[in-house]
This record gives C-alpha cells, sequence and structure tokens, in this order.
C-alpha cells in the first residue's frame, strides 16, 4: 500500500488549537497576533527574528497556551503589523513590546526571543526589569558581529523581497534551517504574501539596518550590559545555527548571572520550528522553573 505524504502545512501545525488571530493597539501601532491560553495566565511573549512574523511559533502555540496567555506578535514594521517611519533599532523595537504588554493590561511578562527577537528580549531584561519575568535568548542576537553573516542576511532578504517569487522566499528561509526540507510550501507563502506587500521594500532597507557595522555596533550589548540582568534567564543555542557558534551562546550565558544554558541538536536558526517537542520541554522546563 502506498502512503502518501502528509502535507506539511501551518494549519496542520494548530490542528486542535484554541488560539485565535487579531490586532491590537500598541501605542498607536496595530499590532497582529497569534495568541493561545487565558488572561487569567501569566502573559507570554513570543519575539521572531529579523523579517520575521509571529509564525515562526506555531508549533509552540498549544503546549505554551496551557500554562500561559500566549502571544506571538508581529513586531513592529514586520508581518501585518503597521510600519510606521521610525529607526527600526533595539530601543524602538522594545518600546513596541512595552506597548504590547501595556496593551493587554499587564504590569510584566515572560519574553523568549529568536534571534532579533531575542535582542530585544535582552534589552528589556537590561533596561526594564520591572517588566520581564522570565527570559528567553534563542540563537540572540546583540553580542555578535560577523560581517559575512550580516552580509549574507542582507542579500537573501533584499532579493527576497525586491522579487518575492517562491524561489526567493524559499532560499531566505532554508538558511533559517540545519534540515531545509522543513521550508514547505506554506511556509513559503505565508512570507511570500508578507513580503510582496506594496512599500515593502523601503520597510525592509529599514529593517537591516542593524546588519550595518556602524548602526549593529550602538545597539550591541557588552558583557557588563548582560552582567545587569536580574531576571532567570535561558539562553538557548544550536548545533548548526548560522549566525553564531554554540561557543558564542555559551559566552552569553556565562556573562548573565545565574543563566541556564542549552544547545538543541540538529537544529539552525528557529529550534522552535525545527524540533518542537524538545524545544518546548526545554522552553517550559524552564519558565515552570522544573
Amino acid at each position: 500500500m502506498t502512503i502518501t505524504p502528509q502535507h506539511a502545512s501551518i494549519w496542520s501545525d494548530l490542528t486542535g488549537v484554541a488560539f485565535s488571530q487579531g490586532y491590537l493597539d500598541a501605542g498607536g501601532v496595530k499590532t497582529r497576533y497569534l495568541a493561545a491560553g487565558s488572561d487569567d495566565q501569566p502573559l507570554l511573549l513570543l519575539l521572531h527574528g529579523t523579517g520575521g512574523h509571529a509564525e515562526a511559533f506555531t508549533r509552540n502555540m498549544q503546549s505554551h497556551g496551557a500554562h500561559f496567555n500566549t502571544y506571538a506578535i508581529d513586531m513592529v514594521g514586520h508581518g501585518w503589523s503597521d510600519k510606521p517611519d521610525i529607526p527600526y533599532e533595539i530601543k524602538q523595537y522594545a518600546d513596541h513590546v512595552l506597548d504590547v504588554i501595556e496593551a493587554l493590561g499587564y504590569e510584566k511578562a515572560h519574553v523568549s526571543g529568536e534571534s532579533l527577537g531575542g535582542w530585544v528580549a535582552a534589552y528589556l531584561a537590561i533596561h526594564h526589569p520591572d517588566k520581564v519575568d522570565r527570559v528567553v535568548l534563542n540563537t540572540a542576537g546583540g553580542w555578535t558581529m560577523f560581517p559575512e553573516v550580516m552580509q549574507r542576511i542582507k542579500r537573501l532578504s533584499m532579493e527576497a523581497v525586491n522579487d518575492p517569487n517562491p524561489d526567493r522566499i524559499r532560499s531566505r528561509l532554508e538558511f533559517l534551517m540545519h534540515d531545509t526540507a522543513m521550508v514547505h510550501d506554506d511556509l513559503v507563502e505565508v512570507r511570500r504574501a508578507i513580503y510582496a506587500q506594496p512599500g515593502f521594500i523601503p520597510v525592509m532597507e529599514k529593517i537591516l539596518c542593524l546588519q550595518e557595522p556602524e548602526t549593529r555596533k550602538r545597539n550591541m550589548f557588552t558583557y557588563d550590559d548582560s552582567a545587569r540582568i536580574t531576571a532567570p534567564t535561558l539562553v538557548l543555542w544550536t548545533s548548526h545555527d548560522p549566525t553564531a557558534s554554540p561557543g558564542e551562546g555559551r559566552k552569553i550565558a556565562d556573562s548573565i548571572p545565574g543563566a541556564r544554558f542549552s544547545v538543541m541538536n540538529e537544529c539552525g536558526h528557529w529550534p522552535q520550528f525545527e524540533d518542537p517537542a524538545v524545544f518546548n520541554k526545554l522552553h517550559l522546563d524552564f519558565l515552570l522553573d522544573r
């Protein structure tokens, strides 16, 4: 008997999940979100990477919604959220996240960020410690500057936005994965539709400012900065992250008082998507302090 392979889809990731998709006003920024859980639970914010969107976390919504009021947002300038004419530097992203916390009626949140999202999460932990409970830095930016990586991100991103055909979009997404077969057609189409929005080319140019050496340098953290983080912190890295080695992740963890450090094997820059079973257990064990 021939078994037809299951069609991989974001919708299949969300089958059986009581979730909502919507928009909220965060400081005047129309902000799109995916949410699971209820408002009597602690708030957990999931923050994506450069050029990303909330679908980075579709494989994590069910498990986390059982314990937290879980919101994966499109950060300002990204996805289907508003794209105001502002500097797209870390303070601006952090201000937007603070506005999201306020808009949801909370005093503070657990904040888990991947890549750029981890950079923003760390900024919040350093500069707004009263607004964060626990922090997860998932293959986070903010401490390293490797010109060849920055150039590759700029090239792949601008090629995908200037010519948002499926092949270009797939190449940009494959950069994130150790197993490139994880990039299915549904994920490609979600990002293609975002990148094909009218006026998205100049927005992406602004988003990529953090891949420029001078802009990146003024947004980076020193190890003295990270020593100021008092929130319980998990630094999560991967064996095949394309932006920095596990050794770099270990240095970050060692600079944060009491931080946990874990490495997920056979994963690239999106471990929460590539191996959700392992990620969800590691993540929840930390967030639930067990």
